[in-house]
Parts: structure tokens; C-alpha cells; sequence
């Protein structure tokens, strides 16, 4: 699916709805605090790992990838869209000192929080980059294993980041995402609201569509590990929250 809006203006209304929940506190995607004429409320469904930094969480996920990541002792894993680090922090105790977690968010305010948050609480295997998951700012075949919470329905070109994944990770590396997708086809009113781009509604395409392209990017054994469905107030479609896992052979 392509924007039915300018990407650099997706990119730039998110931005800055992201970083003022990086200064202020939650209110994107998952968040309670929807605007009204939002279509729904995204109802709080995350499990904070213990140990990781409250400040960490901002309420914007909408699954809980890092529970069914199966990290092994000194992997290498990538966070897409990792915020102030509710994911990499989680992820850099499971994979212990001889692993690393590198966390690419598209907000400096993000990148700022976390990066004090990781230096506060000593985490010395994890490292924020600024960078657009369009065009990862990091190495072919490098990582074991991609995450994501919430962030991949705000790209405005989707193959392109799938593009990227297949790319960063090594053979034999795994990606685990959760996201926002739909059931049936969002009106074209939905696609123009720069709100809703930034609520991870506007963005969120059809499940099959979503899955058919991880497959087209690459991946095999690309599945469904968890779902759940959200209330819609239109007929013909829904949201749904999901976790999908894939592999790179």
C-alpha cells in the first residue's frame, strides 16, 4: 500500500508526535490518550519485564515481542522504532553481556531519553541510533534478530522496510514484530488523517497483505503467533493487533 499522503509529511507529523511523548509521556500508539474522532481506543495490553526502566515504557506498544523472541545468550538483535527502549532494555538482559541490542528510532527526543535511561541503569550492551527503518543505519547480514512494537504500520513504504529487515539480518536470523493491521480495506478518509497516521491507525494495511509482503521481501515460515482484534465503528473492517515472526534462510 502506498501513502495517499506525502511520506515526508507521514514522517514529519510523527516525529513530532513522538517526541512529545518522549518529553511528556505516552500518547501514540497503545496509548490511552486518544483524540476525539480517533476510531478506537487501544487498550493497554503490555507485560513490563522486570528490571527495566519505568521510564522506559510511554504506553505505546501494542504486543509484547520480547516474550516470544526465544533470545539466546550473545545474539545480536535490532529494535525498529525503539522508542525510549521498552524492548531493547528486556532484550539486552536476555541476551546477556556477550550480546547486543541496537535500538533505531526516527526521534531524537527518543533517542535522547533512552540513551540517559541506558546510562543511568548501566546497560553497556545496548546502543540508540538515529535512523529511518526505510534505510537502516546498519550493516548487511549483522543482526540475529529484528524486533519491533508497534512502529512498522507509520512506515509510509512498507516493502521497502521489509526490504530492509531481509537485508540487516544475518542467515538464519529471525525477525518477531508486533503491529497494527487491519481486517478488509481502511476508507481513503482514514488514509489522509495525519492523526490517525500517527495513532497507528491510518498506516495499518490488511493482515494478508501485511504477511504477503514479508514473504515477497524474503522471509520464509512467516506466521501468526498471537491476535487480537479491537473494536471498529465502521463495517467492512477492523484492527487488529498482531505478532507475526518470520525467518531469514
Amino acid at each position: 500500500m502506498e501513502a495517499r499522503v506525502d511520506a515526508q509529511t507521514i514522517k514529519d507529523n510523527v516525529r513530532r508526535r513522538y517526541a512529545t511523548s518522549a518529553e511528556q509521556g505516552g500518547c501514540g500508539c497503545g496509548s490511552c490518550c486518544s483524540e476525539p474522532g480517533d476510531l478506537v481506543r487501544l487498550e493497554d495490553i503490555r507485560e513490563r519485564a522486570p528490571g527495566i526502566p519505568s521510564e522506559a515504557d510511554l504506553g505505546l506498544s501494542c504486543g509484547t515481542p520480547t516474550r516470544l523472541a526465544e533470545f539466546r545468550p550473545g545474539e545480536t538483535v535490532l529494535d525498529l522504532g525503539s522508542g525510549a527502549g521498552v524492548d531493547v532494555f528486556p532484550a539486552a538482559q536476555a541476551v546477556g553481556p556477550e550480546g547486543k541490542v541496537i535500538g533505531v528510532d526516527l526521534t531524537p527526543e527518543m533517542i535522547n531519553r533512552a540513551r540517559r535511561l541506558a546510562g543511568e541503569r548501566g546497560f553497556a550492551n545496548v546502543e540508540f541510533r538515529l535512523g529511518d527503518i526505510e534505510a537502516l543505519p546498519v550493516k548487511d547480514a549483522s543482526v540475529d534478530v529484528i524486533l519491533s512494537n508497534c512502529v512498522l504500520n507509520l512506515v509510509p513504504d512498507k516493502g521497502r522496510a521489509f526490504a530492509e529487515m531481509f537485508r540487516v539480518l544475518k542467515p538464519g536470523g529471525r525477525f518477531v514484530v508486533s503491529d497494527i493491521v487491519s481486517r478488509g480495506e481502511v476508507p481513503d478518509s482514514l488514509r489522509t488523517d495525519l492523526t490517525l497516521w500517527a495513532g497507528c491507525l491510518a498506516g495499518a494495511i490488511d493482515q494478508e497483505a501485511y504477511l504477503s509482503g514479508l514473504r515477497k521481501a524474503g522471509f520464509d515460515e512467516v506466521q501468526v503467533l498471537e491476535s487480537r482484534a479491537y473494536d471498529s465503528a465502521e463495517d467492512g473492517y477492523a484492527f487488529l493487533s498482531v505478532t507475526v515472526r518470520g525467518w531469514k534462510r
